[in-house]
């Protein structure tokens, strides 16, 4: 059954954390969502640099479940339809795409645009972005939203990429709605230890809700 816009959008910010997805391939990727999903994560973002990872959001749709299922490293507006079609329930860019958020904007879709710079979120809301992915979330830091929140406390932003179980309160204090989190959280897909992912699923969950409080 699909869901509404709005409904999906407060879904990911209810759960603030957003599992990002890259796997050697579709076994892999499912099992990585599959440990996710047991450890309490709401939302997951398999990046279509993932081998097959079209046919992964399609066999997740199709399958159901609590998890929200959304595509991710989507470049361009052909990419995202193909993903949206696949069941994708939201979209997931590394860079501003005004054509990717028109295409998500006629379907309904929410669209998490990245952005690096307070011009490049201003353009992601007036676009219709639901949320703004700060991008790369490394280089700029928790500072960086706190600085944004400052002239935009509208602005809903979601850090992705240096997001540590370790940093995660910081972020949700400088202002974050949800963070994005891939390898420090899925690490242990690698040597197939996927209790481990799981594991630090639930601490990750556990940590922003602490912050929260």
């Amino acid at each position: 059954m699909s869901i509404s816009r709005c409904t999906t959008v407060g879904r990911i910010v209810e759960s603030g954390l957003v599992a990002v997805v890259r796997a050697a391939s579709f076994d892999e990727a499912i099992r990585i969502v599959e440990a996710c999903e047991l450890g309490g994560i709401g939302a997951i973002e398999i990046t279509l640099t993932v081998p097959g990872a079209l046919r992964v959001i399609e066999d997740l749709a199709v399958r159901g479940g609590s998890i929200l299922v959304g595509a991710g490293t989507v470049l361009d507006s052909e990419t995202a339809r193909l993903a949206i079609l696949a069941g994708a329930q939201f979209v997931v860019s590394p860079a501003l795409d005004a054509a990717t958020g028109r295409l998500c904007n006629r379907y309904g879709i929410p669209w998490m645009p990245g952005a690096q710079t307070v011009r490049d979120i201003i353009e992601a809301m007036e676009q219709g972005a639901d949320i703004v992915k700060v991008f790369p979330g490394e280089v700029l830091g928790p500072e960086f939203i706190r600085a944004v929140k400052g002239p935009l406390p509208q602005a809903s932003l979601m850090p992705t990429g240096g997001v540590t179980l370790e940093n995660a309160a910081e972020w949700i204090h400088a202002g974050a709605v949800a963070l994005g989190v891939g390898g420090s959280l899925t690490k242990g897909a690698k040597t197939a230890d996927f209790q481990s992912i799981t594991d630090l699923a639930r601490r990750f969950v556990e940590q922003i809700r602490k912050a929260r409080a």
